[in-house]
């Protein structure tokens, strides 16, 4: 699954691992976050991550 990064701050949101701190769980997609979600490290919304290529 495609990783997305935050333009703000930089904090790759990876599937795999999901975002536990707010009860995300592993494997939910970028498309499947919920439209309220926000950057966990600067609290922009989805708008702000581009995907990202390692």
């Amino acid at each position: 699954m495609q990783k997305y990064e935050c333009t703000v701050c930089g904090y790759v949101y990876d599937p795999a691992v999901g975002d536990p701190d707010n009860d995300i769980p592993a494997g939910t997609s970028f498309d499947d976050l919920p439209e309220d979600w926000v950057c966990p490290d600067c609290g922009v919304e989805k708008e702000w991550f581009e995907p990202y290529e390692d």
